[in-house]
């Protein structure tokens, strides 16, 4: 005779659908690292006398 006995447990019903995931605000340092990381990119691409601009509305 067993010493035990799995119990059939039935999956969950589904609830519905999820509600939409909002994106968490980015963090200090990404944003840190994202300033760090545009200096470097307008440095370099200075140096190679082309202009930089994030904004796509700006004049060239």
């Amino acid at each position: 005779m067993p010493a035990f006995t799995f119990e059939k447990i039935s999956p969950p019903e589904p609830r519905g659908p999820n509600p939409p995931v909002e994106p968490k605000p980015r963090g200090v340092i990404f944003q840190v690292l994202d300033r760090l990381a545009d200096a470097r990119t307008r440095r370099k691409l200075k140096q190679n006398d082309v202009a930089v601009s994030r904004d796509p509305a700006a004049p060239e």
